[in-house]
């Protein structure tokens, strides 16, 4: 009996502590480089395609993102060799459980080594305005990093047009697309949130983060929680709606635990060009 009663407590902390570890080394695991091809409207006759990389949900934060974990990453991204780099906001964690805070400066040093023809672009997120805005927009563009806050910038052949963060009310769509509206050309949206993509015209294509893809999706369960109000909507991959093409991706860092169970850190490696190189929808 007392042999069964130890089976009976001791099976389910292994498996709970099996669990743990199992998630502990998915966090921390070599990110899944994801490819896909947008195509937007009104590409420059004879312009080759670009190659975009997008990074979210950086979370810099002990235990599971270092600042030397992240200059690796950085090189994996190098050898991709995109031309243009996009960085979705959500450069550190503090989540409770964090072994060890990083300052901001700190945080994103390594970003320095990100290698782009056309340089890197990003917005902030709900952590970094909660941590210290203008900290991070000092640190980002002292490093050489372009951060949009509601505003466009144009790099090569297209747009970019950088909202802020959504889920920490600081976007502004309309003052976005005014600003797009004045340097014209092809055009995609940066923001750290998926959400504001039903309030962007159809035709911009939506490069996000925030959700994780969920950090954590069980057999069967799914992903207990997305952040996103549109639930399973906007909660990962590359999603077309008619004309509407929203990118999300899983994020390279993590939030609340340092975990992820069946969702791999990844960045994604986007082909944009013109309109006959679209691809049919992919989601994870």
């Amino acid at each position: 009996m007392r042999r069964i009663l130890l089976l009976l407590i001791g099976l389910p902390i292994l498996i709970a502590l099996g669990t743990i570890g199992w998630g502990y080394a998915e966090a921390v695991r070599t990110p899944v480089v994801r490819h896909g091809m947008i195509a937007l409207p009104r590409w420059p006759v004879g312009a080759p395609p670009l190659k975009v990389a997008l990074l979210s949900d950086i979370h810099v934060a002990g235990p599971d993102m270092s600042p030397a974990r992240l200059a690796r990453i950085v090189a994996q991204v190098n050898g991709e060799r995109p031309d243009l780099v996009l960085i979705a906001g959500d450069l550190v964690s503090d989540k409770r459980g964090a072994t060890r805070r990083y300052g901001v400066a700190e945080s994103v040093a390594p970003l320095r080594g990100l290698r782009a023809r056309l340089g890197v672009v990003a917005v902030l997120g709900n952590h970094d305005h909660w941590r210290d805005t203008q900290a991070f927009h000092r640190a980002l563009r002292g490093i050489g990093i372009t951060v949009l806050a509601n505003d466009a910038a144009r790099r090569g052949p297209i747009t970019i047009a950088g909202i802020d963060d959504h889920y920490s009310h600081h976007a502004d769509v309309g003052a976005t697309m005014r600003a797009v509206r004045a340097l014209g050309g092809p055009v995609i949206a940066l923001s750290h949130s998926p959400d504001v993509a039903p309030a962007l015209p159809a035709a911009v294509p939506l490069f996000a983060g925030h959700t994780h893809c969920g950090q954590i999706r069980l057999p069967l369960v799914g992903r207990p929680a997305t952040m996103s109000r549109y639930g399973e909507r906007y909660a990962c991959g590359l999603i077309r709606e008619g004309e509407r093409t929203v990118l999300v991706g899983a994020g390279l860092g993590t939030s609340v635990v340092p975990l992820r169970i069946g969702v791999p850190p990844d960045f994604w490696v986007v082909t944009v060009g013109k309109r006959s190189e679209a691809a049919g929808p992919t989601t994870m």
